[in-house]
């Protein structure tokens, strides 16, 4: 063999392995070791994102308080005759509770239906006096409350605006499972009357109402939300009086 052909061969083998060579050399990195400061590395603040819904279908339950008006001409006749009687007569919200199951269907990243059934309390509470000051004395008062309990049935639609806050609202239709209207009477500290009436067959058997509202829903399945029932339908089902039910609603939830 040729001398100078053997030693180009060399040379370019030798140059051959001495670039595969640099190249992995370049490609390893060595570890370095951090000087040691007499502190404890910082750890991450990593913290899990609040719920989306992008989380799959949820199943939860509700609780929380009513806070339950009626609104309407029946309710202004009252108001009316409060400023003739020089506030004899009175109206007051009533405070109840609701408490119930929903589902939570997601419909995109940031969308999701939520049907749901929750047992809830609503009506009214006017208070009366004798509005003569010669009788102040005996302290004679007439309290009459309408208690009337429903099945809410809502089918809420829930837009996502950060995660885990999101805004809700969508139809809801309310069965009437009781009505009655307590009376309580007394003067001078003594009760001279205290009695329930059944109502419930005066009253519309189904009731329609649009609801809205605020809510947050934690990773951790709790979630806070409050909102507003605006009643639809006339509550008399023989039209003798006009009066709509109102109700603000704070409620706290947990999804499985």
């Amino acid at each position: 063999m040729n001398t100078k052909r053997l030693f180009g061969r060399l040379a370019a083998a030798t140059l051959v392995f001495s670039v595969f060579g640099l190249t992995a050399q370049a490609q390893i990195k060595p570890h370095r070791v951090p000087a040691y400061s007499g502190q404890a590395p910082a750890r991450s603040s990593y913290s899990k994102p609040a719920a989306s819904a992008t989380d799959g279908v949820k199943i939860g339950i509700r609780a929380g308080v009513n806070v339950a008006d009626w609104s309407g001409d029946a309710v202004q006749s009252v108001l009316d005759l409060a400023e003739y009687t020089n506030g004899a007569v009175t109206k007051e919200m009533r405070t109840g509770f609701h408490a119930g199951l929903y589902a939570t269907l997601p419909l995109g990243p940031r969308f999701a239906i939520e049907p749901g059934v929750l047992y809830s309390e609503k009506g009214v509470v006017l208070n009366g006096r004798i509005p003569l000051e010669q009788f102040d004395f005996l302290n004679a008062r007439v309290t009459a409350t309408a208690r009337m309990a429903y099945l809410d049935v809502p089918l809420l639609a829930k837009a996502y605006l950060t995660e885990g806050l999101y805004l809700y609202g969508g139809p809801q239709a309310s069965f009437l499972l009781s009505g009655n209207a307590r009376v309580q009477a007394g003067a001078l500290g003594f009760a001279a009357l205290n009695r329930d009436f059944d109502v419930k067959n005066q009253f519309r058997p189904v009731d329609f109402a649009l609801t809205g509202g605020l809510g947050y829903q934690f990773q951790n399945g709790l979630g806070l939300s409050a909102g507003y029932d605006y009643g639809l339908s006339s509550l008399d089902k023989n039209n003798r009086f006009d009066a709509q039910n109102r109700v603000i609603k704070a409620a706290v939830n947990f999804s499985f």
